[in-house]
């Protein structure tokens, strides 16, 4: 969201006396530039870490003796009536006050007088937008990575109930050999696993506290940062000051996780898609997950998915602009770092937006069982089970596959699939072909064929559910 301004008021000015920094200036701020510079309008989401943070410095403040114990419950009742105010809807957003910081600063002040202004005592706006934007992300990290277990457990429940329905697999999207639904579905799985770790691996960096840093260089108060840190629940304090308050890596780190997450689920939505169309005909999905066409009344579309991966180029998108952002900037802090925020900002709300939608849809899939095998039987997915017959029985594996080709090339000339073909019309390829075969090219004996850790039997794919269920149940 960029601010609005009103071009026809450019050369309006307001009084430096309305800034926090201004003594040092003989003019007044340009009313287009004020407007232009202000990040109120969407740093106002972070004014309950704002009000956290402050929390923890005025007590540590009052701890290593630069506030008085009274001043510090002074200054912590007044942010607690300031964020009762701004969650009834009742605080007036200044843009004058440029952000979220100095608007509930201001507001302090008005509130308890003299002792509010001493609340900024040993930090600047650069350590203490740093600190903000780690406590909401650390937060909505959290909850992403709640709901993102919400869709593995959906989908772990769905694989474990379809672990004996048959599907073709595909590789370059032709038929390649018969798969499970459960064992595909848990394959998605994997991928959000890896996603879960990125991202719980990302907040151990994003639980790091800048504050303290102050401006880049410290501050010379006497004030322990250990406590601080303890007070909010971070990890520890930051080692180096420049790099606290100029670090946007952690945003960065996140929105690349966020990313690689975006594009799995734009790979399970391209497949729905596929699958719910009736050239496939693999699944349906329910009414509430889909819409209509404004012309065609026969058409049920699948919305969510379509958005989904829609929405995906958005969230990439926003993890080059961060990119972009950071790559030019000397040390430390720079106002281009104002720039972090709306992107980031997306980024959260739109892949919890779509985790959201994944989670309630995944669970009421509806798979067409009869659909998905009849695919499976066509193509010859079976071509690789006849080869390893073939080499069981001490044929060379080159010399199998060159026999199965020549199978494959009778039945696209007679329309039979390698299991329709009779004992004798699969023996004028090898004569030590027996009756045995047939265990092998059936859907079901190709599947349960596939007995190991990772294949795709029906037993190995409950089990690994089993697996999957219990990292889900470690979590907790």
């Amino acid at each position: 969201m960029t601010a609005e301004y009103d071009s026809d008021t450019t050369q309006a000015s307001t009084s430096t006396t309305d800034k926090p920094w201004g003594g040092r200036f003989s003019e007044p701020t340009d009313a287009f530039v004020e407007r232009f510079t202000a990040s109120v309008d969407f740093d106002k989401r972070l004014y309950f870490h704002d009000i956290q943070g402050s929390m923890a410095h005025a007590t540590m403040l009052a701890e290593v003796g630069v506030l008085t114990d009274a001043e510090k419950e002074q200054i912590i009742a007044g942010l607690t009536e300031i964020r009762e105010e701004i969650e009834a809807g009742a605080f007036a957003w200044s843009v004058k006050l440029e952000d979220v910081h100095m608007n509930i600063e201001a507001r302090l002040t008005s509130k308890i007088g003299i002792t509010g202004k001493k609340l900024h005592t040993g930090r600047s706006r650069n350590d203490q937008v740093a600190t903000d934007i780690r406590l909401y992300l650390r937060d909505e990290i959290d909850v992403i990575c709640a709901e993102l277990s919400r869709l593995q457990t959906g989908l772990i429940a769905l694989a474990e109930q379809e672990a004996d329905t048959i599907m073709p697999g595909f590789t370059h999207l032709q038929t390649a050999q018969p798969v499970t639904f459960g064992h595909h579905l848990l394959a998605w799985n994997e991928m959000l696993e890896r996603d879960f770790g990125r991202i719980q691996d990302c907040r151990k960096r994003v639980n790091i506290m800048p504050l303290g840093a102050a401006a880049l260089a410290g501050t010379t108060y006497p004030i322990d940062r250990t406590i601080t840190a303890k007070l909010l629940n971070f990890t520890c304090p930051s080692e180096n000051s420049l790099d606290s308050v100029s670090d946007r890596d952690f945003a960065i780190e996140f929105s690349a996780a966020a990313s690689l997450l975006m594009t799995h689920l734009s790979r399970f939505s391209e497949e729905l898609i596929l699958w719910t169309s009736a050239q496939f005909n693999f699944i349906d999905l329910p009414d509430r997950f889909c819409t209509g066409s404004s012309i065609m009344p026969q058409k049920k579309n699948p919305d969510v998915p379509e958005l989904v991966r829609g929405k995906t180029g958005r969230v990439t998108g926003h993890l080059i602009s961060l990119l972009t952002l950071m790559k030019a900037q000397p040390l430390a802090y720079n106002k281009d770092n104002q720039e972090d925020k709306e992107p980031l900002f997306d980024v959260i709300d739109t892949l919890k937006g779509c985790l959201k939608a994944y989670a309630d849809m995944v669970p009421a899939i509806e798979p067409k069982r009869d659909s998905m095998r009849e695919a499976a039987k066509r193509g010859f997915s079976t071509a690789t089970d006849l080869a390893d017959y073939l080499v069981v029985k001490g044929m060379p594996f080159r010399d199998a596959h060159e026999v199965v080709g020549k199978a494959v090339g009778y039945g696209v000339q007679t329309g039979k699939d390698l299991s329709d073909m009779t004992l004798q019309e699969l023996q004028q390829f090898s004569d030590i072909i027996a009756d045995d075969v047939f265990d092998v090219l059936t859907l079901e004996g190709s599947v349960n064929a596939r007995d190991h850790i990772g294949g795709t039997a029906p037993a190995q794919v409950r089990q690994a559910a089993q697996r999957a269920r219990t990292k889900l149940t470690a979590r907790t």
